[in-house]
């Protein structure tokens, strides 16, 4: 077993989700892409590759990472573009989505004249979003267009559009609903596009999820306006399949057991910190601790684990699906050690593909 702290990668659970995306794919006709913004831990793109249909990227950095390391298809959004990068981006995608007007008239050209098609990113005024932060409609929001009049105007530029509006929906009757607002109000505009992303944020690999119900509801979609449906899963390719594991340091009694372990939330999971959330740690019993990171971060606290027989000093503990949103955030703060990437194989070997040392840390800096 590696050294503590590591995130651990089991290849079983991530096949098992890449079964449902392959199964939707096939019963739906929608194309699936991996959205990096998420998950780009390329050392497990081989197990992902054959079942899905390529990535989708939020920076030139993310493109040219799925371009390399996962190849197929290739999607280029941002918020803004900028000159000094536009053309490499376009060098890279296969599809270049833009996320206001002002951006598809300043470089659609470009795009045209290399032969890739450009999309616009729609905001249909309202998400699945609990956080403010998180909410892609919430007032004056800078991400897409909304106005008819305006979608207009771009529809000899464009191909298609992109509308991102769930975040870990596990609820197909609100999807539909809300799908059917999108078939209502934008209909005229989908009826003249070759494509549509519908974003991502559909928890579909969860548990007791009625993937049937989502694939046919997908099919009717793209009969209706003769389009290829697009869906970008994030967290539904890699929901559960990963943990954090972490050694206990030191245990404190300061009115409440504490222990302390080599890790920490804002280095290693910060979206904690960002929305206010637990760690899903093990619930099994009656000795309660609260778990706490190393760090001088008076608030870096995991949350409370319940365990079957009382906590010793080496003890090792399993955080769940420590997948999304940790790899791609985690940093360095108080020069905390960063946790290796590891892999459990299918037949239960432990392999540890990526550390990081002092080196990697000194390097981060100058």
């Amino acid at each position: 077993m590696p050294q503590t702290p590591h995130y651990l990668i089991d290849l079983a659970r991530l096949r098992a989700n890449m079964d449902k995306i392959a199964h939707l794919r096939e019963a739906s006709g929608a194309k699936a892409l991996l959205a990096l913004k998420c998950f780009a831990t390329w050392s497990v793109f081989d197990h992902m590759r054959d079942f899905m249909d390529g990535t989708t990227s939020s920076s030139l950095y993310e493109l040219r990472l799925g371009r390399e390391t996962f190849g197929k298809e290739t999607h280029a959004y941002s918020v803004a573009w900028a000159d000094h990068e536009i053309d490499e981006a376009i060098g890279y995608a296969d599809k270049i989505i833009f996320n206001s007007l002002g951006q598809l008239d300043r470089y659609a050209d470009r795009a045209q004249a290399a032969g890739i098609a450009a999309g616009l990113r729609l905001n249909p005024r309202f998400s699945t979003s609990g956080f403010d932060l998180a909410d892609p409609a919430r007032p004056f929001s800078r991400l897409g267009e909304w106005d008819m009049a305006q979608l207009e105007q771009s529809l000899d530029r464009i191909s298609g559009v992109m509308i991102h509006y769930n975040c870990e929906n596990a609820d197909f009757d609100l999807f539909d609903r809300q799908l059917t607002r999108i078939e209502d109000e934008f209909g005229a505009l989908l009826h003249r596009l070759d494509w549509v992303s519908l974003g991502g944020g559909i928890h579909f690999t969860g548990e007791g999820y009625p993937l049937d119900r989502l694939a046919a509801r997908l099919r009717a979609f793209q009969d209706r306006f003769g389009v290829q449906a697009y869906l970008e899963p994030g967290e539904a390719s890699i929901t559960e399949t990963t943990t954090l594991e972490v050694s206990v340091l030191d245990i404190i009694d300061n009115g409440k057991q504490v222990a302390i372990v080599d890790s920490s939330t804002e280095a290693h999971m910060l979206d904690l910190l960002i929305y206010r959330q637990d760690a899903k740690l093990p619930d099994e019993g009656p000795h309660e601790y609260q778990i706490a990171g190393k760090t001088c971060l008076a608030g870096d606290i995991f949350g409370t684990a319940r365990l079957a027989r009382p906590l010793q000093i080496g003890d090792r503990i399993s955080i769940r699906d420590a997948a999304g949103y940790t790899m791609v955030k985690k940093n360095w703060f108080n020069g905390v050690a960063m946790p290796a990437i590891a892999h459990r194989l299918e037949d239960g070997t432990i392999r540890t593909v990526r550390s990081f040392d002092y080196d990697d840390y000194k390097a981060s800096l100058s």
